[in-house]
Order: C-alpha cells, then sequence, then structure tokens
C-alpha cells in the first residue's frame, strides 16, 4: 500500500519563533521533508536582531503524520513552537456560512416595506395568487439540502449533528459556483414516513431539495416518495451527483482508448446509493454490459435477498469481483479502500479505464497501475481527473430553477454529463485531463442550460 499524498485534509499552522542565525529555517524545513510533509507559504511575522518569527502551512497525510512533523519540529533545538492549529478545525470554527441581506434597511421607510407595515400587502397578494411566492420571496433560489446522517461521506451513521458541516460546505458550494442559497437541514429522525412528511412541510420556502449522506435502501424509497408527492425538483447527490460526473469522465476516457460505450465491459463495485445510480445512468447512455459487485461479489440473479434495486441490474453471471474483472474495459469502484490488486487489472481488457472513487483511500493506489491503465480517475483532489460532484450540482440546480422543473429526469441527468464532458476540448484532452476543472467558469451555465433543454423537451418546465 503506497502511502498517502499529503493534502490540505490535514494541514497545519505551526508558529515558531527562531533563532535570528541563517541556515535555522533551513533546519526547520529539513526537518518537516524527513518525515515526509509537503510545506506550502511561509510567512514572516516578527523580526529582531535576535529572533525571527515565522508561520509555516504545512499539509500532513493524516492526524498521525501531522503528530509526526510536529514532533519533529519540536526535536530542533534552537527552535520554540509559539503555537499549533489544524488548519481545517481552523475554517470551521463558528460554522461556514451566515445570512446576509440582499437589501439595506438604513430607515424607518425601509423598514415599513421590508417588514410592518409594508409586508402586509406582499402576504396579501401572494394569498391571493400562490404563484406570486416565486417572485416575491427568496423559494425561486432556495434549496434545502436535507439529510437523517445515515451515511456521512465515508465514515458512516454519525448522526445529524455531525453531518451538519458536510451540509455547510454543501450550501458554500451551492452559493459560490451557481449563486443558490441553500440551507442545511439535518433532521433528527430515520425513519422513512418522518423524514418524508417533514420535507413535505418544509417545501413552501424551498424551490427545490438536495437529499445528502441518506444510507441506502432509505435513500431510494425517500426520493422515489418524494419525486411522486412533490412537483419541485428533488436530487439524491450521492446517487445521481456521482453517476453525473462518472459518465461525463468516462465519455472522455472512451475517446482516449478509442472504445465505443456501446461495446464496453463495466465492472462497477459497490451496489449503494452511488453505484446503482451510475449503472442506471450507463444504461440511459447505451451501456449494457454492465456487471454490478457488492461484498459478496457479482449481483447475480441466483442470489436471494436481493434488494428491488440490486434486482433490477442483476446478471446471469456468478462470481466474484475478480473474476468479474476478467477482459472488462472499464472498472469503477464507489466501495471500498484496497479491495483491487495490480494483478486484477492487469487481467482486463486493453487499455483498461480505471475510476478507482473510494475516499479517502480508492479500491487501489494509483500509483501501483500507472503502467498497467490507459485512464485513471479517484474521488480524491491531490490525482488527476478527480470525480467530484461540484461538477454536476450546482448547474443542474441553476438549471431546474431558472426553468421552474417539475422534476427532474435520467435524459437531464445524461444531458448534464454530457455537457461537462464538451467542455473538455480534443487538444486539452489526455489521460490526466478528461474532466474540466471545477473552477472553470463555463460548467455552470454549460450545464444549467442543457438541464433547461432537456426539461423543456420533457415537458416538465414550468416557465
Amino acid at each position: 500500500m503506497a502511502e498517502l499524498t499529503p493534502n490540505p485534509s490535514f494541514s497545519l499552522t505551526v508558529r515558531l519563533e527562531l533563532l535570528n542565525r541563517a541556515g535555522t529555517l533551513a533546519k526547520v524545513t529539513q526537518a518537516i521533508a524527513d518525515v515526509g510533509g509537503s510545506l506550502g507559504e511561509v510567512l514572516l511575522i516578527e523580526r529582531s536582531l535576535k529572533i525571527t518569527k515565522r508561520e509555516l502551512h504545512i499539509d500532513a497525510s493524516s492526524t498521525e503524520h501531522a503528530e509526526r512533523i510536529v514532533q519533529a519540529i519540536k526535536s530542533i533545538p534552537e527552535i520554540k513552537v509559539l503555537h499549533i492549529s489544524d488548519r481545517t478545525f481552523d475554517i470551521h470554527r463558528g460554522g461556514k456560512i451566515h445570512i446576509q441581506n440582499r437589501i439595506h434597511i438604513s430607515s424607518s421607510s425601509d423598514l415599513a416595506m421590508a417588514y410592518t407595515p409594508g409586508v402586509g400587502r406582499i402576504c396579501r397578494a401572494i394569498a391571493d395568487n400562490p404563484e406570486n411566492v416565486f417572485s416575491l420571496t427568496i423559494k425561486s433560489n432556495a434549496i434545502a439540502i436535507v439529510t437523517d446522517g445515515s451515511a456521512v461521506l465515508g465514515l458512516g451513521n454519525l448522526g445529524p449533528e455531525a453531518a451538519l458541516p458536510v451540509m455547510e460546505g454543501k450550501a458554500m458550494l451551492f452559493k459560490e459556483f451557481a449563486d443558490i442559497d441553500a440551507f442545511p437541514v439535518c433532521l433528527n429522525t430515520q425513519d422513512v414516513e418522518e423524514i418524508i412528511q417533514t420535507v413535505k412541510n418544509m417545501m413552501p420556502v424551498f424551490g427545490g431539495v438536495n437529499l445528502e449522506d441518506i444510507a441506502a435502501p432509505r435513500c431510494f424509497e425517500i426520493e422515489k416518495r418524494l419525486q411522486e408527492e412533490l412537483d419541485f425538483p428533488i436530487f439524491h447527490d450521492d446517487q445521481h451527483g456521482t453517476a453525473i460526473v462518472s459518465i461525463a469522465a468516462l465519455i472522455n476516457a472512451l475517446k482516449i482508448v478509442q472504445k465505443e460505450m456501446s461495446e464496453i465491459k463495466v465492472v462497477i463495485n459497490g451496489a449503494g446509493a452511488a453505484g446503482i445510480a451510475i449503472a442506471r445512468l450507463l444504461q440511459k447512455a447505451d451501456c449494457h454490459g454492465i456487471i454490478l459487485c457488492d461484498s459478496k461479489g457479482i449481483i447475480s440473479k441466483d442470489r436471494e435477498n436481493l434488494t428491488p434495486e440490486k434486482r433490477s441490474l442483476a446478471v446471469a453471471d456468478t462470481g466474484t469481483l475478480k473474476e468479474a474483472l476478467v477482459d472488462a474495459d472499464v472498472f469503477i469502484g464507489v466501495s471500498a479502500p484496497k479491495v483491487v490488486t495490480r494483478d486484477m487489472i492487469r487481467s482486463m481488457a486493453k487499455d483498461p479505464i480505471v475510476f478507482a472513487m473510494a475516499n479517502p483511500i480508492p479500491e487501489i493506489q494509483p500509483e501501483l497501475i500507472q503502467n498497467d491503465a490507459a485512464v485513471i480517475a479517484t474521488g480524491r483532489s491531490d490525482y488527476p481527473n478527480q470525480i467530484n460532484n461540484v461538477l454536476a450540482f450546482p448547474g443542474l440546480f441553476r438549471g431546474a430553477l431558472d426553468c421552474r422543473a417539475k422534476t427532474l429526469t435520467t435524459e437531464m441527468y445524461l444531458q448534464a454529463a454530457r455537457a461537462i464532458a464538451s467542455l473538455v476540448p480534443p487538444n486539452v484532452l489526455d489521460k490526466e485531463h478528461i474532466i474540466p476543472s471545477v473552477f472553470d467558469e463555463r460548467i455552470v451555465p454549460t450545464v444549467a442550460a442543457a438541464v433547461q433543454q432537456a426539461a423543456r423537451e420533457a415537458g416538465v418546465a414550468r416557465l
């Protein structure tokens, strides 16, 4: 198992007092390097004839690795450690989002219009014509990010409070990339009926719902029921966001290896929310050579006690993941660390495509198969080709809100995937550039336009 690359998820701020003597800082940088730390910014805080004070930003690969870095610095005799903090914890302190007024209130007349008595006229206008709520309130640009905390990232059932930092982060991304006002809603229940009823009761405020970090198979039932019982966009990002970006990446990866979607054999390991959604969207994209695996191996029609979702994707084949990968063109992992070996990748068809997306440790480390796979993608930001849902959900909701879509369809997801793929031009496309950067400003408007077009063609757009 290769060591994980130091990354900002485990980033330290270390403030030091050093003797103002040539070579002292070099000892610090060498100590950091000796234990595998990655030194970032170095700031000079104070300087005198005798001492300097500096602040260092250092990336580690784990909490334990960060501690080794700190101990290495403390072992240098001429160094005094003044302060140590975890930069990731620092940016979360006090929460990451807040409400900001869109209009400024500086006089009694402003107050009279924004609140009482003037607001009463607005209330009456909405009561007389409920459609006015879209033009006279936040509803037309508001999303509820709903979770029960049962599947927080890859960490498991941590509960609603522990899920809140993720939902805050998601709200930040909605605002930053698509200027959508999104609100974290962490529910203190994991009962399907209670979750459904709570969401329905909140909908006077929101124009759509992003379901997040809800465990399978409960997530399938909640999404299905809400789609049936509400006429607003309901989107489970762990399913469809992952699927959209995965298919976008695969569209471009297939161009590199010169294979057709309709002719390839795809093995998906992980039959939870993401794996099921990827398989279904692949089918929509005209890929039918799909083998879905879980911890017991190939999901075969001979298996008993399959969930309805697994049963719909079961195949005649039986066997293990290792057996499924023989002669496969594509491996997509949304499962667990270290479940794939180099020999398994070598057993695949010529020019295999490997999407090892388990986080933080992928199904197989990319370093191990650089010479074996034609294209590699992961879920991590420190490797090329990160499969990142932020490529999908801001633009998807921007388009859905702007055309007042009644629902989201599989065709809308597929068109979103094709739109993302289209942003990598032929002169840029290569094995390390199969999807655009999340900071590419073209993404949201391009995806939004594709989603609106698909919504209008399906007859689900109100505008």
